[in-house]
């Protein structure tokens, strides 16, 4: 009996084996892990540098980082949408994306994708906060052409 328990057993965790390597060969890898869609890149993107008269739109840089940018961190909305002049400065060797991020971590705005020497000057919200709300304006960087990271930096802000 316990000779056929443990033939049983065996040939189960080896049609187990072979499944999972079968598995694995057939999707190329991780069976629970999506395909990379690349984002897009922004239609709405301008070249060149805005003119902005907001004082709050500033640089955003720490030493160490690879690319800098600007943005308005006076976020004003007006019916569904606000102006920020998210800038990728001509400087940089990637590209740049923004999320806009509720208090409670979910993405209620974005842009695409811009170049270096693009700016975006208004996001549209998904969902809109109450004045006074906590935001995080969050910059991704990418690498051209392979989409690898290259930085992601924060700033903290409220709705006005």
């Amino acid at each position: 009996m316990k000779k056929t328990t443990v033939l049983i057993l065996s040939a189960v965790c080896v049609i187990a084996v072979i499944g999972m390597i079968l598995s694995l060969a057939l999707t190329g890898g991780d069976p629970g892990q999506a395909e990379f869609v690349p984002p897009e890149f922004e239609s709405a993107a301008e070249k060149g540098t805005p003119s902005v008269t907001d004082k709050s739109w500033t640089q955003i840089y720490k030493d160490g980082m690879g690319f800098s940018a600007h943005v308005c961190g006076n976020v004003i909305i007006e019916n569904n949408s606000a102006d920020i002049f998210f800038t990728n400065d001509s400087g940089n060797d990637v590209w740049l994306r923004l999320r806009i991020l509720d208090e409670k971590n979910r993405v209620i705005a974005e842009t695409g994708i811009i170049k270096p020497g693009e700016y975006i000057r208004t996001v549209e919200f998904t969902s809109v906060p109450r004045a006074g709300a906590k935001i995080v304006l969050k910059i991704m960087a990418y690498e051209p052409e392979t989409y690898y990271s290259a930085g992601s930096v924060t700033l903290n802000t409220t709705v006005k």
